[in-house]
């Protein structure tokens, strides 16, 4: 075991305070990171503030993070000392079941250990990246390519991940038209990942006051939904809608814009039961969907991709002292659109 620095909260609504966690010391098939940065996700908020009701205190948040391996077991064949390494949001997996070996480690049916607020195999509590270093299993972690910063490429590992897995599973591409809901940490990369696809991307959100930003990002439409009239146009017309906000929306109005065969995927769990009106989904055939994250293989597909077409998440780098702030702001919707910790500061 190793103590090192790190961020916890240790109730709802509690400051992040100064700590130190353990950390084991690395078995054969183990890679040891010097965690460089860690994102901020909406989920670690929800988290911090038991707004799920299963937080385990101390918290140490964090699964988007990005830095370099130090340290190697003696069995490891991946990675090598000194190699640009991330870590998304689970660190294990049963490893035998159908989905783990179909390499949807994300919808393990055995014992899916989280990065953080979690168990592991030996029932000891899991610290995410809001810290100096974690310890994981090769399989779980992939490789930063050299033309991302590690700052732009921590929110990636969860934010990057979340969109790219619909979009591909969905078949985004050229003749495809996807629509976007909500343009934040998740919206903004799944523009520029859709764009790169081929496909047509259109922006839906609440207000005028990012619509530059999606058009500078690849949209070729930005709409605000609070208009009956401005969305008419869409109407049976979008292939994919990739929903990225909690709030509960009004289904008929959005699945009313899908084409034939269109598809409505949620990825944040929404405040209140969806409630879906049958008609809605018999007309052009539609569906509802939703989907976790993504599985370590294809997380690694992202990385390569998003390197290939000059992908980032545009980010704001803090301090660890401004973790508090960070969160207050992320839930006022004030950041564009990834705040990211710079982790020397801890």
């Amino acid at each position: 075991m190793k103590a090192v620095k790190a961020r916890c909260t240790c109730g709802p609504r509690q400051p992040f305070i100064s700590t130190l966690i353990p950390r084991r010391a690395p078995g054969p098939s183990d890679v040891v990171i010097a965690i460089a940065f860690a994102g901020i996700c909406h989920s670690d908020v929800e988290h911090a503030h038991s707004l799920r009701g299963s937080t385990r205190y101390p918290l140490v948040p964090g699964h988007e993070m990005a830095g370099k391996v130090i340290e190697i077991g003696s069995h490891v064949t991946r990675f090598r000392v000194g190699d640009r390494a991330g870590v998304g949001n689970m660190v294990d997996s049963c490893g035998g079941c159908a989905n783990c070996l179909a390499g949807l480690e994300q919808y393990c049916s055995g014992h899916r250990t989280l990065t953080y607020n979690s168990l592991d195999r030996h029932g000891e509590p899991t610290h995410g990246g809001y810290s100096e270093q974690i310890v994981v299993d090769e399989r779980f972690v992939v490789r930063v390519p050299d033309t991302i910063p590690l700052e732009n490429a921590a929110p990636l590992l969860c934010a990057g991940i979340t969109m790219y897995s619909p979009l591909r599973h969905w078949k985004a591409g050229p003749g495809s038209r996807v629509a976007v809901i909500g343009l934040g940490g998740l919206g903004h990369v799944g523009i520029q990942m859709a764009r790169a696809m081929g496909a047509e991307v259109t922006v839906l959100e609440l207000d005028d006051t990012k619509r530059d930003d999606a058009l500078r990002l690849g949209a070729s439409e930005f709409v605000v939904t609070t208009s009956a009239e401005a969305l008419a146009p869409l109407a049976n017309r979008l292939d994919l809608i990739i929903s990225t906000v909690p709030a509960t929306l009004d289904m008929d109005r959005y699945l009313g814009l899908l084409a034939r065969d269109g598809v409505f995927v949620q990825l944040a769990a929404a405040s209140q039961p969806l409630a879906v009106p049958s008609v809605s989904l018999l007309t052009n055939r539609r569906s509802i969907a939703g989907t976790r994250s993504g599985g370590l293989a294809e997380t690694q597909e992202m990385l390569d991709f998003c390197a290939e077409h000059g992908i980032r998440a545009e980010i704001e780098l803090i301090a660890a002292d401004r973790i508090d702030e960070a969160y207050e702001r992320l839930l006022a919707g004030d950041v564009r659109y990834r705040f990211v910790i710079d982790n020397s500061t801890l």
